[in-house]
């Protein structure tokens, strides 16, 4: 019998203008759009019509902190919804597309995001995923009594503990404990509750949650970064990575070591799936779709770009550096994070300055450009997917709504014909359509 020919998964990442960060002064752009919820429900329609699997809506516990300026004059995280809010939302009109929403693991508590994201499950009849993140932004400690974030090191032991009561906590009632039996007047079968009674380092929980197993078992688990305690975290834990790559052989490597932990883990490579960033502007002409990306490029203010930059350093100022030349060595956080990394290997064969830096992380915000016509923004993706630099990805609009139009329609029907990506559904959950297993209970015989 022959193997089933490997299937491309897609998801978008819906920044509620779009990608870029000028996208808000596009012409074609929701101006309104982090405070407008029809703008999110028509997109999360678009994704459906599109067969995507799911949506991604990042987030942060905080406004930006720095130069107002400069974040007068970008809107992302300044006017933005609550996301599982939202995704309720936009659940509400749809049945096939997942959702999947950042909520921190610093400045929640397990009990509460269980019950968050349980209940978005049941809602969406197991469409739900958790983007685990322990939050790089420092004005969020402000928000919740605490004078200064965690370390980093703390920042990961006090994530894998969070993640392991929050499956805890999934796992409270069996499967079939709820029998709603009126005959014998037996709503649940108390045999099949479980208490989790957790001591650890950083928390204390009771149990049980008070909700029935979700839909999904568990809802998905996303994890974003690639730092040595992100792809720890990642294979141990993970559903799927969401990793930014400006170059298809760093890709590669970042997909061959996270498969390679998976493995280390007891775990089956294709139970984890590696999603790279992909930002995209497509149009009829490569010509027109270069003259889209120089508009929207020309159009940071260098305020922006060195906040933006600023950020991705460690959130530390840049006000008043010569944006003509380099950036300065001493200013470049460690190899061994994320950020530096990337940034790392965006300078390694091409010496910029800081103009030319921050040009590059504001359009790409990290992740690998693709423009021109439908055909060859297929190609690109085909590349990278076929090369093993990504079992899918995670498609960024420049701008919204329009770019997300675009994409469905001009992509995705290219992608169909040459037989990497769905017709039509494959099942009813998120799990289901990205072919990952339903994880058992730890209390299931």
């Amino acid at each position: 019998m022959a193997e089933k020919k490997r299937q491309m998964k897609l998801a978008c990442h819906i920044h509620a203008t779009g990608h870029h960060v000028a996208a808000w002064m596009h012409p074609g752009s929701q101006k309104d759009a982090g405070s407008n919820p029809e703008h999110y429900m028509d997109m999360a329609k678009l994704a459906e019509r599109g067969k995507f699997d799911l949506m991604f809506l990042a987030d942060v516990p905080a406004i930006r902190d720095g130069n107002l300026e400069g974040l007068a004059r970008w809107p992302q995280y300044m006017a933005h919804f609550e996301p599982l809010t939202i995704l309720s939302a936009m659940a509400a009109v749809t049945k096939h597309v997942g959702f999947v929403a950042t909520a921190s693991t610093s400045y929640l508590e397990p009990y509460n995001l269980a019950r968050l994201f349980g209940s978005l499950d049941h809602i969406s009849h197991g469409r739900a995923g958790w983007n685990i993140v322990t939050t790089s932004n420092p004005a969020a400690a402000g928000n919740f009594g605490r004078d200064e974030h965690y370390s980093h090191a703390e920042r990961y032991r006090r994530a894998r503990e969070f993640v392991e009561i929050v499956k805890g906590l999934w796992d409270s009632y069996d499967d079939d404990a709820f029998v709603r039996d009126v005959g014998t007047g037996v709503y649940f079968d108390h045999k099949k509750l479980h208490r989790l009674n957790h001591q650890g380092e950083f928390f204390s929980v009771k149990g049980p949650l008070n909700m029935p197993r979700p839909p999904q078992g568990h809802p998905l688990l996303v994890q974003a970064g690639t730092s040595g305690d992100g792809r720890g975290l990642a294979s141990d834990v993970a559903d799927m990575v969401f990793i930014q790559q400006l170059r298809l052989s760093t890709a590669q490597a970042i997909y061959k070591d996270i498969k390679a932990r998976v493995v280390e883990a007891g775990r089956q490579p294709e139970d984890l799936l590696l999603m790279p960033g992909m930002a995209v502007i497509i149009s009829d002409t490569e010509d027109e779709a270069k003259r889209q990306n120089d508009w929207l490029q020309s159009k940071i203010h260098t305020d922006v770009g060195l906040e933006l930059l600023g950020g991705q350093l460690g959130y530390i100022s840049l006000k008043g550096v010569d944006v003509e030349k380099p950036l300065p060595e001493s200013v470049m956080p460690p190899e061994n994070t994320s950020e530096g990394a990337r940034l790392r290997e965006m300078l390694k064969d091409n010496p910029q300055t800081v103009r030319q830096m921050y040009e590059q992380v504001s359009g790409a915000r990290g992740s690998h450009v693709l423009f021109g016509t439908p055909t060859q923004v297929a190609d690109g993706l085909q590349e990278w997917f076929e090369g093993r630099g990504g079992d899918g990805f995670i498609i960024q609009p420049s701008w919204l709504p329009g770019g997300m139009v675009d994409f469905v329609d001009k992509v995705v029907p290219e992608l169909q014909r040459r037989g990497i990506f769905r017709k039509e559904y494959e099942g009813t959950t998120m799990r289901e359509n990205l072919g990952l297993k339903r994880p058992p209970s730890r209390y299931a015989n």
